[in-house]
């Protein structure tokens, strides 16, 4: 083996560090042993999977914000609560069936990293699951639960470009953060020239 080829698995092996990291925890809770033994076993595992079932290395942007980070949690956990009785209010609602659509929604912002993480938040809010994606475009498809008009549609698809907003807020890269503090402005800029004119 190379230098080259060795530094290069080194190098793979310390970007995927916290997806190992959450193997080996899980191999430890699989088999509910919290040893020596476990923890080397679960690494050489780890290892194994990575290796074999090899996926596209993706770069972390080693930028987190705890402000928007736990913002995010706060937002999310108030959106599942929110979904939650959304779904069954309808589901118990008798007179009507729930309106359904399937919605394509264009992200902005995202790498692979970002899209992930919308596309997870977006499944987890009860009432809304996506069904397919096109890595390419970076466009996610949703199945959504309770539209019935274009405007309802259009509106979903806004709290997901919104969700995606605040996962870049929280952990996006700095490039990503700078072009949405800067869509943010122009967006100010605008709104202001339009009240100024209206005046």
């Amino acid at each position: 083996m190379s230098p080259d080829s060795a530094r290069g698995i080194l190098r793979d092996i310390w970007t995927q560090l916290p997806f190992l990291a959450w193997l080996i925890l899980l191999w430890m809770l699989v088999w509910n042993q919290f040893t020596v033994l476990s923890l080397i076993t679960g690494f050489l595992v780890a290892i194994f999977v990575t290796r074999v079932f090899r996926l596209p290395t993706i770069e972390l942007s080693g930028r987190v914000n705890l402000w928007y980070a736990a913002l995010f949690v706060v937002q999310f956990l108030w959106a599942v609560v929110v979904g939650a009785v959304s779904v069954a209010v309808q589901v118990f609602d008798f007179r009507r069936q729930p309106g359904v659509a399937i919605i394509a929604v264009p992200l902005k912002y995202a790498d692979d990293m970002i899209m992930t993480h919308v596309s997870v938040t977006s499944s987890l809010i009860p009432g809304s699951l996506v069904v397919e994606t096109d890595r390419k475009r970076r466009v996610l498809y949703l199945h959504i639960i309770g539209v019935r008009t274009r405007a309802e549609a259009h509106a979903t698809r806004d709290e997901i470009l919104r969700w995606e907003k605040r996962i870049v807020r929280a952990l996006g890269t700095p490039a990503q953060y700078r072009a949405l503090r800067e869509d943010e402005r122009r967006s100010q800029a605008t709104q202001n020239s339009a009240t100024g004119g209206a005046r």
